[in-house]
């Protein structure tokens, strides 16, 4: 006998009758121990002889009746155990460390510490998949050390234990907290700062591209591309704007976040500041003490505030507190012109804000190379968006309601800028790490103050793990999602998942919008990777000579050995949609041939994939509509 329990969800139940009707159906069925259906839970669990009956046979069973449904399956969660035992036969910390190496890839062990100096070893893990008796015949198995006892639990009676704390709240906490509901861990979520939902929600991605939006629509109803429609103008009522913004981040967070996990069973979740007290403790708010088998910091990044004299007298705004400011301000001064400053810059200034931006580098979007720079920067000008690239903010000043900015200037002279309305600060991001406590359990950072993680989102703790933008991984909301779901899976079902960037797609939603996947050609050549580069401009891409907007390009870097993509760039309208597809193409080895051998539709905005594929060996302005 092979005995078994599974926990069902089942729809379709209105009252206790319909509990009834459905155990009724089990009642002659050959395997069945045990089962319990709940109306009021909307619920069954089964325990069966699994030689005799299925888990699915179970399922059909329930919907073969035609009015109720199994929706998923309920996981039980994993009652994690631990058990310390005495060891002898250890002479110094390498023995320690080779009973470790013993367990290393052991299916169901969670956790292991050795101790040479307490002669002792401390074993968390799951009982379905390995049992007491098995981890002390592999201790045994040595041939140099042996378990002498098992040391008995300690008893202090806390419920402040968990198999997992994740710090943070954002898309790497709640992908993870869904990760460990899947499999039944029992976990606690603790959030400080932003709301739940983290940045993105509330204060990043889907503000920021809410306003862009509305800005756009503001934009074209102000602007042609053809000489026969004349804008008649356009009626912002600023005010409103933010409130629908606001509205948005409301419903969204609602349900994307808190609606979610709202029916979890073993998730609970509060609102503090967390900080390790050891490897094994955090302290929320300086009163309450949690545990945990192991840890994932997910708590994200905050603006870099550039250490300037003045500018913390100035009343200065970042993403944060810009995003919620009903009143519109007459101007802006953006510090910095990173994706962040440039998509406030663009959005702002076609609502109608006079915009300036003083960058210390000498362009805009510095991360990219120069062409796409001067494309952007072409476009922001022609907008009335003041752009002063090396010029370096040295002190500010408030006089009256104006705030004085003394910058030197790129020839090393002096001036000073005086702003009327804001200052906004976008000079990047740092990690959120200064109020973990890091230092009391020796976790390492890199120079720029993140986390430093493995491609399993592993610190060098073995129990920690880190993901999103704590972490010394590319800073996206779906990169941190990714990421919160392996480190949870790594950490207790030993599944060695890893990340892997090299095909990453990302776009900055100005207009026109750059996006890229894989390397650039600056990237390439300092590999030592062969490669050509195919530049077409969208002057020759049909779709956009039909739309009279020819603004941008699109760049294809190719292995000149294999043919294969190795990376791309995109400046366009609505450029961000074509780059998932040459994402795909350089996860999966698509070679440039097989992108110009292919069929795309005409006088759509992909077709320009096609013509600059085509371009690595011919000149496209001397073919025919839809000619290879």
């Amino acid at each position: 006998m092979s005995i078994k329990t599974v926990k069902l969800e089942i729809s379709g139940m209105t009252c206790d009758h319909c509990a009834t009707g459905i155990e009724k159906k089990f009642d002659a069925k050959d395997g069945i121990i045990s089962k319990n259906i709940s109306y009021t839970e909307t619920d069954g669990t089964f325990e069966f002889d699994a030689n005799k009956i299925s888990k699915e046979e179970i399922i059909a069973t329930i919907n073969s009746t035609g009015s109720y449904k199994v929706e998923k399956e309920i996981a039980e969660p994993i009652k994690i155990q631990t058990v310390q035992f005495g060891i002898s036969g250890m002479t110094c910390d390498h023995c320690a460390q080779t009973i470790g190496k013993k367990f290393h890839e052991v299916n169901g062990i969670v956790t292991k510490e050795i101790s040479y100096p307490k002669a002792e070893g401390e074993f968390s893990f799951n009982p379905e998949l390995i049992s007491k008796d098995e981890i002390k015949e592999l201790i045994n198995s040595t041939g140099h050390y042996n378990v002498a006892n098992e040391i008995p639990a300690k008893k202090n009676g806390s419920s402040n234990q968990y198999d997992l704390i994740i710090i943070g709240g954002g898309s790497a906490a709640f992908s993870a907290a869904i990760k460990a509901e899947s499999i039944g861990l029992n976990t606690l979520m603790v959030n400080g700062g932003l709301d739940f939902g983290g940045t993105c929600v509330n204060v990043g991605c889907v503000p920021s591209k809410n306003l862009i939006r509305m800005a756009e629509t503001a934009y074209h109803a102000t602007h042609s591309n053809f000489a026969g429609i004349k804008p008649k103008g356009v009626d912002i009522d600023f005010k409103q704007v933010i409130k629908d913004k606001k509205q948005l981040v409301a419903t969204l967070q609602q349900k994307k976040y808190m609606d979610v996990v709202s029916d979890f069973q073993n998730l609970k979740m509060i609102k503090g500041w967390a900080k390790f007290k050891d490897k094994k403790t955090i302290i929320v708010d300086d009163k309450d003490e949690y545990t945990a088998l192991k840890f994932l910091i997910a708590t994200g990044s905050t603006t870099n505030i550039p250490n300037i004299e003045g500018l913390n007298e100035i009343g200065y705004l970042t993403n944060v507190s810009l995003f919620d400011l009903e009143e519109k301000p007459e101007s802006i001064t953006i510090m910095g012109a990173g994706y962040i400053g440039l998509e406030i810059a663009m959005a702002y200034n076609r609502l109608g804000v006079k915009t300036r931006i003083i960058e210390f580098t000498d362009r805009v979007l510095r991360t990219q190379t120069p062409d796409i720079s001067e494309e952007l920067q072409k476009q922001m000008r022609s907008e009335g968006i003041e752009l002063l690239p090396n010029f370096r903010a040295q002190k500010f000043e408030k006089r009256g309601n104006e705030t004085i900015i003394y910058c030197k200037c790129p020839d090393g002279s002096f001036t000073e800028f005086v702003e009327k309305g804001k200052v906004v600060i976008a000079t990047g991001t740092k990690a959120n790490t200064s109020a973990l406590g890091l230092e009391n359990i020796g976790l390492n950072l890199t120079d720029s103050g993140h986390i430093s993680v493995d491609g399993k989102m592993e610190t060098n703790i073995a129990h920690i793990y880190a993901a999103g933008d704590v972490a010394n991984t590319p800073a996206f909301v779906y990169t941190a999602a990714k990421e919160g779901n392996i480190a949870v899976s790594n950490a207790f079902t030993g599944s060695e998942q890893k990340t892997d960037y090299s095909s990453l797609p990302w776009v900055v939603f100005t207009d026109p919008q750059i996006a890229g996947a894989g390397m650039d050609e600056v990237e390439t050549e300092a590999q030592n990777i062969p490669f050509e580069v195919s530049k077409l401009e969208l002057e020759h891409v049909p779709r956009a000579i039909a739309a009279n907007d020819m603004r941008g390009f699109i760049k294809l870097i190719r292995n000149t050995e294999t043919d294969k993509l190795i990376g791309a760039r995109v400046v366009a309208p609505e450029g961000g949609e074509l780059i998932q597809q040459l994402s795909m193409a350089i996860k999966y080895g698509v070679t440039v041939n097989e992108l110009a051998d292919s069929f795309y539709p005409y006088l759509t905005l992909g077709e320009g994939i096609k013509l600059a594929a085509i371009t690595f060996g011919k000149d496209v302005s001397k073919l025919s509509c839809c000619a290879s």
